[in-house]
């Protein structure tokens, strides 16, 4: 069957480079995409990656401090007041 397809440039042109790298055609391309994507389960989603960064680790103003204090300094100045609970225990 037949059908036009309105796609962006730039998806165009990454499915033709696909497909001439697998010596395939664009049509062989995007039945393969189609059929894939049809087979999963709906409602199925990929887990996004895990985004890590090299570095050495917390700067030393967090060093030795929980997450409540990254979490303060990350909304601070945001409009967000969050403040970690104040430590109450017994007696």
């Amino acid at each position: 069957m037949k059908t036009t397809l309105d796609l962006s440039d730039d998806l165009m042109i990454r499915t033709r480079e696909l497909a001439r790298k697998r010596n395939t055609t664009f049509r062989a391309i995007v039945e393969e995409s189609l059929h894939a994507l049809l087979a999963k389960p709906e409602g199925a989603k990929k887990a996004p990656p895990l985004v890590t960064f090299k570095g050495d680790g917390l700067t030393p103003e967090f060093q030795g401090r929980g997450w409540e204090a990254v979490r303060a300094a990350v909304y601070e100045g945001h409009g967000a007041c969050w403040q970690a609970p104040a430590n109450t225990s017994p007696g």
